[in-house]
C-alpha cells in the first residue's frame, strides 16, 4: 500500500508544470496588466503608436508561448532533466531579455525594433536579437524532445510536431524584418549612416496607419500577420487535438483531423506572408490573395469531408 502511495505521489510529481515557464508566464500576464493601464495613463507615443502596446502584445505572446511549454514539458515520460534545463534556459536566455529590452524602450519612450539611432539603441537591439536567434534553436531543440515521447494519443503526437514546424517557420518570418528595405540597401551602400535598418511594412513606411490592437498596417504589407499566425501553431494545433476528443473517438480520425488543420495552417500562414511581401494589406486582399484563400478552404472543406466520410464507413 505504501509503496503505491508512493508510485502515485511520483507520478503526480512528474506531471507538474514546469516552474520557471509557469512563472514566466504568470510574470507576463502582469507586465500586460501593467502596459495595459500604461496605454491608458501615458500619453506618449511611438511611430504613432502607445510606446505601452508593443510591450502588451509581447507579453501576451510570451506569456501563452510559455505556458504552452510548460504544460508540455509537465506530461513529458522521458528526458525530464534534459527538458526542464531546455525549458529554463528558454527563460532565461530567450523570454526575458527580449522582453525586458522591449519595455527598456518604451519606458525611455523610443522605438525598440530596427533602431539604430544611438549606440544604445543598436546594442539592446542586437541583444533581441541575438535572444531572438536563441528562442529559435530552443524552440527547436524543445520540438525534438517533445517528439521523442512516448503518447497513447496518436492525434497529439502529430499535433506538437506539426505546430513546432509551423511555429518555427512563423518565427523565422521575423529574421525577414531585419533585412533592410531597398531604400535603406541604397542607402547604406551610398554611405549613409541610417537610424533604422529593417521594417515591418512591405510598400510603404513603418509607422503608417494601423489596426487596432495589433497595429498592423492598413495600406501597406505587413510581415507581422504571418509572423504572428505561425508563431501560435504550437499553442492552436495541441488544442485542436485536445478539442477533438470531446466530439471524435475514432482515433484514426482524429490523426487525420489534425494533420489536415496543421496543412491547412500552414497553408494560411503562407497566404499571409506572401500577401505581405506584395505590399499589400490584410484588409485590402486583391483577387490572387482572394482565389488562393478559396482555394484553400475549397481544398480543406473536401479534405475534411473525405476523412468524415471514410470515418462514417469504418463505423460498425
Amino acid at each position: 500500500m505504501v509503496a503505491l502511495l508512493q508510485r502515485q505521489e511520483q507520478q503526480e510529481r512528474q506531471k507538474a508544470w514546469h516552474a520557471p515557464l509557469t512563472a514566466c508566464a504568470v510574470a507576463m500576464a502582469v507586465l500586460a496588466v501593467v502596459s495595459a493601464v500604461g496605454l491608458v495613463v501615458d500619453d506618449r507615443t511611438v511611430m504613432g503608436e502607445g510606446v505601452w502596446l508593443k510591450p502588451f502584445k509581447f507579453a501576451a505572446s510570451f506569456g501563452l508561448y510559455a505556458i504552452t511549454l510548460a504544460w508540455m514539458i509537465g506530461n513529458v515520460s522521458r528526458w525530464r532533466r534534459t527538458l526542464w534545463w531546455l525549458g529554463t534556459v528558454t527563460v532565461a536566455g530567450f523570454v526575458l531579455p527580449e522582453i525586458s529590452a522591449i519595455t527598456f524602450q518604451a519606458v525611455r519612450g523610443v522605438r525598440s525594433h530596427f533602431n539604430f539611432a544611438t549606440a544604445l539603441d543598436e546594442t539592446v537591439f542586437m541583444v533581441m536579437g541575438g535572444a531572438a536567434y536563441l528562442g529559435w534553436a530552443l524552440t527547436l531543440a524543445l520540438g525534438v524532445f517533445l517528439v521523442v515521447q512516448r503518447r497513447v494519443d496518436q492525434a497529439m503526437a502529430w499535433a506538437i510536431p506539426l505546430g513546432v514546424i509551423i511555429s518555427l517557420a512563423g518565427m523565422s518570418v521575423g529574421y525577414l524584418m531585419t533585412a533592410p528595405t531597398p531604400e535603406q540597401a541604397q542607402a547604406l551602400t551610398g554611405g549613409m549612416d541610417l537610424v533604422t535598418i529593417g521594417a515591418h511594412s512591405v510598400g510603404a513606411l513603418d509607422g503608417g496607419a494601423g489596426m487596432p490592437v495589433t497595429g498592423w498596417s492598413t495600406g501597406a504589407g505587413d510581415l507581422r500577420v504571418a509572423h504572428f499566425v505561425g508563431l501560435h501553431a504550437l499553442q492552436v494545433l495541441p488544442l485542436i487535438a485536445v478539442g477533438l476528443r470531446r466530439f471524435v473517438a475514432a482515433t484514426a480520425t482524429r490523426t487525420a483531423l489534425v494533420i489536415l488543420a496543421a496543412a491547412g495552417y500552414a497553408g494560411l500562414t503562407g497566404l499571409l506572408l506572401w500577401q505581405a511581401q506584395r505590399g499589400q494589406a490584410l484588409i485590402h486582399p486583391d483577387g490572387p490573395t482572394l482565389w488562393a484563400l478559396g482555394g484553400l478552404v475549397a481544398l480543406m472543406s473536401l479534405a475534411t469531408l473525405a476523412v468524415g466520410a471514410a470515418h462514417r464507413r469504418r463505423r460498425p
